[in-house]
């Protein structure tokens, strides 16, 4: 019997490496150290632990900004999400006419595609899209105020109580009321605030240091990232884990991972239009995506929406 967990976690194990890239969980892309084969990390809290240390930085190909150049560079494969559903509601691209192409473009290289409103549809149909989806994105907007009525909410809560991906969208104030209200329903976190920010920053020292985790999965082959114009903060949960600290060395982004759930508060929604091309959106977005997914959790199930 033990044998066979063995090979039932062997096989399982072998899957997921299929829908991650070698270099997933290392935001510097390394070779093996001569006479040290690398070996996988432990990924199940997302994090790299002993990799790291068996390797040295590799001479690749880089991009304008510093990050590795090749989609080989990303956390997921090409096409590994293939049949996958995002579905987004975008009240801030509404409000002014924004699309959304440059976004939708960069996951479905991953094999996502994305069903996009403006503003929320009734409570029936998120539900039946919510059935039929992958993983949940809302975009607040910037008039202050919560558009997405409790019957919304919680039909966005039971979609995250199933293990399915959440990712919640602020910017600085007023733009972040319907993220800041999900935030707190779902994990007692919230966004809120108005910060400066416009500016690219590297790889984070520690707590309240600017810059993107080390060694997380989100943050695979992206050592360089533009943080957003003007930003909230992330109040998180202890279950969080900090993803990007802004110049000023506030908490932009954290992560959610507990009990099998995934979630995303961030307070920069602007970097998915303004300075789209500049450093490592593109990629972390991708990343994201791939995260949220929630393959360790849920395998091939794909879930689509039906036309």
């Amino acid at each position: 019997m033990r044998l066979l967990a063995l090979a039932v976690l062997c096989v399982s194990t072998s899957v997921a490496h299929a829908q991650y890239n070698p270099q997933a969980g290392k935001n510097a892309p390394a070779a093996p150290a001569a006479g040290a084969p690398a070996r996988d990390g432990d990924r199940s809290v997302g994090r790299v632990t002993a990799l790291s240390q068996r390797q040295q930085p590799a001479r690749i190909a880089r991009d304008d900004y510093g990050n590795a150049k090749g989609s080989q560079y990303d956390l997921a494969v090409d096409g590994a999400f293939k049949g996958q559903t995002i579905l987004v509601i975008d009240y801030y691209g509404g409000q002014y006419g924004i699309g959304f192409s440059p976004p939708r473009d960069a996951v479905k290289s991953k094999g996502f595609s994305v069903v996009h409103y403006n503003k929320e549809p009734s409570v029936k149909q998120l539900q039946k899209d919510l059935a039929r989806a992958n993983q949940f994105w809302v975009i607040s907007s910037c008039d202050n105020t919560v558009h997405l009525s409790t019957a919304h909410q919680q039909a966005i809560q039971q979609f995250f109580e199933q293990g399915h991906g959440v990712y919640l969208w602020g910017d600085n104030d007023p733009c972040n009321a319907d993220a800041d209200a999900l935030a707190k329903l779902l994990v007692d976190a919230s966004v809120r605030g108005d910060l400066p920010g416009d500016r690219t920053v590297q790889i984070s020292s520690g707590a309240g240091k600017p810059g993107i985790v080390q060694d997380h999965l989100l943050s695979t082959g992206v050592e360089n990232v533009y943080e957003g114009i003007t930003v909230a903060t992330v109040t998180p949960t202890q279950a969080m884990t900090p993803v990007i600290y802004g110049s000023a060395g506030n908490l932009v982004a954290a992560a959610y991972e507990k009990d099998g759930k995934r979630l995303i508060v961030d307070g920069g929604f602007t970097r998915l239009s303004y300075k789209w091309d500049t450093a490592g959106t593109g990629r972390y977005l991708k990343n994201a995506a791939a995260w949220l997914a929630n393959f360790e959790r849920f395998g091939d199930k794909v879930a689509k929406l039906a036309k």
